[in-house]
């Protein structure tokens, strides 16, 4: 029994002495610091890409929200509000005039444009607008057609009181022959606004109270009885009309011209060549 344990001991203490020779040589430090290193830096590696894999919650975007108050545009504002008048008849009721002078139209019958004439003793004028008067011959009020600024408040000696309102789009109504004016130059009137009274002019063809009345675009006269209830973008549509058919018109005569030029001119060298021929035959 004793022995065996000498023997034991002995046995550790070889084993002992081995380890301690093992630790003395120079190369086991540097690969047990190397093997450490190699364990610590795969360690952490692994929990990195474990990590990585690990599915993030996706965060719901909020909805991007623009100021429109102070956001810029590049396009002018438009006012939705804004309606587009029709041209109305300048007196407080249709019903109660007539129409006593109309415009005066190439197109129309011969007894139409008899009545579109204004007669300033021998001489006659072709009528540039409507005369107004009322059924029961008496006197009545002036109202604005259209909103407007008025341009020019004058007296003149032939179609007495002239008021004139200029509008968008180069248009004026014009209102002669009145009295009593409740506006000025450079005024704003709104539509159905009184402007005078109906009077009278050395032009009238009657001696009752009468309002003479006109629209113009671009200065040109244009049949008010057109466009009495109608918007006033009917004038804009009707002026297109017109320019586009006068423009027709013009290069139908410009080939009309064209081809008698060619026709005299063949005419004129027929003869020539009949001349020539019987010169020929003499000689």
């Amino acid at each position: 029994m004793v022995a065996e344990v000498m023997k034991m001991r002995e046995e550790e203490k070889n084993q002992s002495s081995q380890l301690k020779k093992f630790f003395k040589k120079r190369w086991v430090y540097p690969t047990v610091y190397l093997f450490t290193a190699a364990i610590l830096i795969g360690t952490i590696t692994w929990y990195q890409s474990r990590a990585s894999n690990v599915s993030t919650p996706k965060v719901e975007e909020k909805p991007k929200v623009t100021n429109v108050a102070e956001k810029e545009f590049d396009f002018p504002g438009i006012e939705v509000n804004t309606s587009v008048e029709n041209i109305s008849m300048p007196v407080e009721k249709e019903s109660a005039v007539e129409i006593i002078t109309s415009f005066y139209d190439e197109n129309k019958s011969d007894a139409d444009q008899e009545n579109a004439l204004i007669v300033n003793g021998n001489e006659y004028y072709p009528s540039t607008g409507i005369a107004l008067a009322s059924k029961d011959g008496e006197g009545f009020q002036v109202h604005a057609a259209l909103s407007g600024k008025v341009s020019n408040v004058r007296e003149d000696s032939l179609l007495g009181n002239v008021i004139e309102v200029e509008h968008e789009n180069d248009i004026t109504t014009v209102y002669q022959s009145v009295k009593d004016i409740q506006v000025s130059a450079g005024d704003q009137v709104k539509q159905g606004d009184v402007l005078a009274t109906a009077g009278k002019s050395q032009l009238a063809n009657t001696e009752q109270a009468q309002l003479y009345f006109e629209i113009r675009k671009n200065a040109q006269p244009i049949n008010p009885s057109e466009y009495f209830g109608q918007p006033v973008t009917s004038i804009e549509d009707k002026a297109t009309e017109t320019t586009e058919d006068e423009v027709t018109s013009d290069q139908t005569d410009e080939q009309d011209e064209s081809r008698e030029d060619e026709a005299t001119e063949d005419e004129t060298n027929a003869d020539e060549t009949r001349e020539d021929e019987t010169n020929n035959k003499e000689e």
